[in-house]
């Protein structure tokens, strides 16, 4: 008889020190510093500082305490996605999932072409680069070939067979870090040995000088607006959240200490708790850094068109340009820092660069290069491991993806090809990907709150706002908020994209599981005691065994013999067998039935629970007791439902027309005829 391993952790982890496991997460999240200062200052001007403050608010204050939670409960790795599953259960826990992994598309596809992007501008804007046009410019479709070849070169290296080493994404996150601690730990010095140009920048902002695209609320000067906008604006530097999914997706690799308990590992899950907080606390430090520098040192028009005062720049005929995604097809020359703040500085461009310190210029400016480049092409290859970790986990266990998806190499092909097509259809345009991206990043951290509301809300008791976790819903609505603010204001297009994900995700799956419901979908029986095992397997040995299907309450056992046998015309010594099959989840596609057999007036009662199909389940006993002798028979009285009529009941409760059904799935997993049980169907 088969049977399925209770085993959720059947897959091994190769588990580190947790400083060195948190640069897995550091490759995806302090990658951002490539291009969230710039997208920072685009988007808030002068007020980037003040935003990136209400940012890291919301990180240590916020999505850390959530994920810290998170992090309890999904140690072995499924994040926010797992704990909903968990919580939500049917079609409609399925239809979630499905609907969180198109979001987690959204952020895995977009971490990969975004990166692939920026580390292509930061390959073409260096003086090295030999392929500069007239003026030092760059053509557009340079910019997109280069981004293919990159995202190419990253589908090959998974091709040939790529894993994620620990040791190599800690020298490659430790390095960048440095040299990042260098360009804003200099810049900060220069700025305390220069504090007029601190107060140059101040007295810009008092006098609403902000250089601010849109200013939401109207107002100028004044602290009250300031911090006002700022917290308007905030969601907007959403990028900055990256890193917290991936976070606890690596948390299997974390080593704990040796006396955990496998099912509630304390060591590992405090350890990837001080994976989380140390990953937020740095990344924070280097944002309020970054905004701080590039705020006060680099010049507003070289990083962006908008004027002092405000306003939308303009194109030839005065229309104005709200797209930043489109600024750079203004007239002129590209803005320099655009996409490359902090490489501006590293290579000593501007009228602070070279004054900032000796250490700047085209060779520390190349290293710096060099590093980013690295670091955003390997978050890439993180994004797609965990695409490569999260597809297999979900799609092929519903039935809602062909049994290919769980191979490698299908699927990386897949994932390039979508890589393509979006680089084609943004134009690899860092700008225009990223509120499609923050769409993805601020849609998980929100379900995340969500679960990890319902999670504390179903484990506590008593009257309803004693269970309510009041500071999670706080956070929930903070997240809620920031979501909604950054789809209004990009007009909903990350939200649109998503869409797209989200859709071709629902609709492969739903076809997929059509066409795979009359696969024998059955991940093997239990049963439910010694005494069982002992009954089924006399059952198994008998020389003929006729098995009945029986709905309880309907009529007694009894009558259900006495009629059976009359149509049916069985003899009295052939020994009837009653199947009794409680169904529990439908949309379940391959789960383990309990067996529990017992002797009830006499007669042979197989009670099987935990089902999906009523119809799969009579097939799979079937052709396991078939395995041992004779092929048995299945009795079924008429039914007058047609087999079209029964698809969309058997399809989605795992009923329908049962006899048409089984026959159908006896035939297709047993293709000897001499060794297929047989279905006979009788009465009136």
């Amino acid at each position: 008889m088969s049977t399925s391993s209770d085993s959720a952790h059947a897959g091994k982890h190769h588990q580190s020190f947790w400083l060195w496991v948190m640069c897995l997460t550091g490759v995806d999240y302090f990658s951002t510093l490539g291009y969230q200062p710039s997208i920072a200052f685009q988007n808030a001007g002068l007020l980037a500082p003040f935003a990136t403050v209400v940012l890291v608010l919301l990180t240590l204050l916020g999505a850390l305490p959530i994920y810290r939670y998170v992090a309890g409960k999904s140690f072995t790795g499924q994040g926010s996605i797992g704990m909903l599953a968990e919580e939500v259960s049917g079609w409609t826990g399925k239809v979630l999932v499905l609907v969180l992994l198109g979001f987690a598309a959204t952020g895995f596809v977009l971490t990969m072409t975004l990166s692939a992007a920026d580390a292509a501008v930061h390959l073409i804007e260096n003086p090295l680069w030999p392929f500069k046009g007239e003026g030092g410019t760059h053509s557009t479709w340079q910019q997109v070939g280069v981004t293919i070849t990159l995202l190419a070169l990253l589908g090959g290296m998974f091709m040939r067979g790529f894993s994620e080493v620990i040791g190599l994404a800690a020298a490659i996150v430790g390095v960048y870090l440095v040299l990042n601690a260098v360009v804003i730990g200099l810049g900060l010095k220069y700025l305390a040995e220069h504090p007029d140009l601190f107060r140059v920048w101040w007295e810009k902002v008092q006098a609403g000088q902000w250089h601010l695209p849109h200013n939401p609320i109207g107002a100028v000067g004044g602290l009250f607006p300031i911090i006002a906008v700022s917290l308007l604006l905030f969601p907007k530097l959403a990028l900055g959240l990256s890193g917290f999914e991936t976070g606890v997706a690596v948390l299997p690799n974390v080593k704990g200490k040796p006396g955990d308990d496998p099912k509630q590992p304390a060591g590992r899950i405090a350890n990837g708790r001080k994976l989380l907080f140390t990953a937020a606390a740095i990344m924070s430090v280097f944002l309020l850094g970054s905004s701080l520098v590039v705020s006060t040192l680099i010049p507003p028009h070289d990083i962006t068109p908008v004027k002092a005062e405000g306003g939308w720049p303009e194109d030839a005929s005065g229309k104005p340009i709200t797209e930043v995604a489109d600024w750079q097809k203004l007239p002129g020359p590209k803005k320099p820092a655009a996409g490359r703040a902090l490489a501006y500085l590293a290579h000593g461009e501007g009228e602070h660069g070279k004054q900032i310190s000796s250490l700047f210029g085209e060779v520390f400016g190349t290293v710096y290069d060099v590093s980013t480049i690295v670091i955003l092409w390997f978050a890439g290859a993180s994004a797609m491991v965990g695409l490569l970790n999260l597809v297999p986990q979900y799609l092929p266990k519903y039935g809602m993806a062909p049994e290919w998806a769980r191979a490698t190499k299908p699927l990386v092909l897949l994932f390039t090809a979508i890589n393509f097509v979006v680089t084609l259809v943004f134009e690899a345009n860092v700008d225009a990907q990223g509120g499609a991206y923050a769409t993805g990043v601020l849609a998980l951290i929100t379900s995340a709150c969500m679960a990890a509301l319902i999670d504390v809300y179903g484990s506590r008791s008593g009257p309803w706002y004693k269970r309510v976790p009041w500071p999670f819903l706080l956070i929930t609505l903070v997240f809620v908020y920031t979501f909604v603010v950054n789809e209004v204001e990009k007009q909903f297009k990350g939200l649109l994209i998503a869409s797209v994900f989200i859709l071709t995700i629902l609709l492969t799956s739903f076809w997929s599981r059509f066409a795979r419901s009359r696969e024998l979908r059955f991940g093997g029986f239990k049963l439910a005691d010694a005494s069982s095992r002992l009954l089924w397997d006399a059952i198994r040995h008998l020389d003929l065994t006729i098995l009945v299907p029986h709905r309880p309450g309907r009529r007694t056992l009894a009558e259900k013999e006495q009629a059976i046998r009359r149509e049916h015309r069985i003899p009295r010594d052939l020994m009837v067998v009653f199947v009794e099959v409680d169904l529990a989840d439908a949309s379940e596609f391959a789960p383990q039935p309990v067996i529990a057999v017992a002797q009830e007036q006499g007669r042979y009662v197989i009670k099987v629970t935990q089902a999906a199909s009523i119809s799969h389940t009579l097939a799979a006993l079937a052709l396991e007791m078939a395995k041992v002798g004779r092929p048995p028979e299945i009795h079924f009285g008429w039914t007058d439902e047609s087999p079209m009529s029964g698809t969309l009941g058997f399809l989605l409760f795992g009923e329908g027309n049962v006899p048409w059904m089984v026959r159908s799935l006896l035939k297709k997993a047993e293709p000897n005829p001499d060794r297929r049980p047989l279905i006979i169907i009788a009465g009136a």
